[in-house]
């Protein structure tokens, strides 16, 4: 079907004048015929394509999230960090009490703080006290951050204080490396 240029209602391909609205279609078309076709402006094209490359550009700039830090070294990081909170309310809480408490609650808010930034990190902090003296106090223990995350490196420390890692998948332990 063909449609009438002046009235744009539907008609024969073959009719030379519009039975709706009488227009001469055959001197139309001629003249239709005759205009050049138009060339698309290059600037435009350039401009139109501008403006989408800066549309996405600026879409990705602010909804990807940065990726210039490794996120495995910045949560180990955080895990470090926590250790050695723990280690110094450890080392405080022996000093005043002379002996090593039976669970983290009894160190406070700050060691709590620590422990749920490691969680927040995919790892769990175990600490285990060691065995009570004749005199009824504990004068050892262990401190694991154990990685939920596969590729991500284990800890350990106990009462010297020296902080060890392992990369294999298992909880870190008194035979590795130091870090």
């Amino acid at each position: 079907m063909y449609v009438c240029p002046s009235c744009e209602r539907p008609i024969n391909q073959a009719t030379e004048i519009c039975p709706y609205c009488v227009t001469d279609l055959i001197h139309l078309r001629d003249a239709l015929e005759t205009e050049p076709p138009r060339k698309p402006n290059p600037a435009a094209i350039l401009a139109r394509w501008g403006v989408l490359v800066a549309a996405v550009w600026v879409f990705l700039w602010f909804v990807m999230p940065e990726r210039a830090t490794d996120q495995r070294l910045q949560a180990e990081q955080v895990v470090v960090d926590a250790i050695q909170q723990v280690q110094s309310a450890l080392a405080s809480y022996l000093a005043v009490q002379g002996t090593f408490p039976d669970s983290l609650e009894a160190l406070g808010e700050r060691v709590r703080i620590a422990a749920q930034q490691a969680q927040g990190q995919g790892y769990r902090l175990v600490y285990l006290p060691g065995n009570a003296a004749p005199d009824g106090r504990t004068r050892s223990y262990t401190l694991e951050a154990r990685a939920g995350n596969y590729g991500y490196r284990s800890f350990y420390t106990d009462e010297s204080g020296v902080l060890r890692a392992t990369q294999q998948p298992r909880p870190a332990n008194a035979l590795d490396p130091p870090l």
